[in-house]
């Protein structure tokens, strides 16, 4: 599902893929808990020429299972991953009351790739290892 006008962003969501037309992507990684801090963040930027590459998708069903041998979940993942590594920027955010343990995978991955800009809840329990991470490796934190 993709969404855009003249002059608005372009907000992808999995598992679609279309041509990115904005003239800067980001890509929305981090805590899916409620509440939903995606929506907004993708109110406030969906002004600007940008392409919104959020991975929440409508049809997700907590119920997958969770291996790379059935198709939905793999769909799923490999967009994330693809979507990481072509943003120009990723956005992870750490919310309270989670541990978010993919949210952590997804800002190791991009940690050292100089497009990482992290937001970490005060009461995140894992605070201070992304506190860690940031400052050894010059990301900026929220």
């Amino acid at each position: 599902q993709t969404t855009q006008t003249q002059h608005e962003a372009q907000i992808i969501r999995a598992p679609a893929r279309p041509p990115i037309t904005g003239l800067c992507s980001i890509f929305l990684a981090g805590t899916t808990a409620s509440p939903d801090w995606r929506a907004p963040l993708t109110t406030s930027l969906a002004h600007l020429p940008l392409t919104i590459l959020n991975p929440l998708r409508p049809d997700w069903d907590s119920s997958w299972h969770e291996d790379v041998t059935f198709a939905p979940f793999r769909q799923q993942v490999a967009w994330e991953l693809d979507m990481q590594e072509l943003a120009d920027i990723v956005v992870v955010y750490f919310g309270p009351g989670t541990d978010a343990p993919v949210s952590l995978l997804e800002l190791g991955l991009c940690a050292r790739s100089g497009r990482a800009l992290v937001a970490c809840h005060m009461e995140y329990r894992k605070r201070g290892n992304v506190q860690m991470v940031c400052e050894r490796l010059g990301v900026e934190l929220l």
